[in-house]
């Protein structure tokens, strides 16, 4: 498993780079014990990508990060800014990160327009949520990196153990 590391959110990590400045900080034992060995590269696509803390929420308009990265759809802000460009490189920064580690295994925001790695918002700002992923997550999943959510830490546990084995 390259040199040993798993990519993890910030915000899951405690860091408040969230767009409203909070964290989505998440106490777990197997969490912990990656941090304890040091295993952790921790991301925030979007801070990574130059954008502020705090920041207007944005939304993929139609479809999701597939769509972004294929430019048939576009990340929007609440105020209608297009930020579509900052997500890609944010995506980017992420994958570059884990091809430098041989990083093989992630672990992403859910529901996040970056790192929402099987449900997103719908694009309206209606605060309804639909399936699909995150521009980030679909980077790294057409580049071979599994990617699970804070609610999947024991899938992506075992996958990290798998690795190891």
């Amino acid at each position: 498993m390259g040199d040993k590391k798993i990519l993890i959110s910030a915000c899951l990590l405690g860091k408040r780079v969230r767009y409203d400045g909070n964290t989505l900080t998440v106490s777990d034992k197997k969490l912990q014990y990656w941090i304890d060995k040091g295993w952790i590269a921790s991301v925030c696509p979007e801070v990574d990508a130059g954008m502020e803390i705090p920041r207007v929420p944005a939304e993929i308009l139609k479809g999701d990060g597939n769509e972004v990265l294929l430019g048939k759809t576009s990340v929007m802000t609440k105020s209608g800014e297009d930020v579509t460009d900052s997500f890609i490189k944010g995506a980017s920064i992420a994958l570059s990160l884990c091809l430098k580690h041989g990083i093989k295994v992630a672990v992403l925001s859910e529901s996040s327009p970056s790192c929402g790695s099987s449900m997103i918002y719908n694009g309206k700002f209606s605060a309804t949520k639909i399936s699909g992923v995150g521009v980030t997550t679909a980077l790294l999943l057409n580049n071979g990196i599994q990617v699970f959510n804070q609610f999947d830490l024991n899938k992506a546990f075992e996958e990290v153990e798998r690795q190891l084995a």
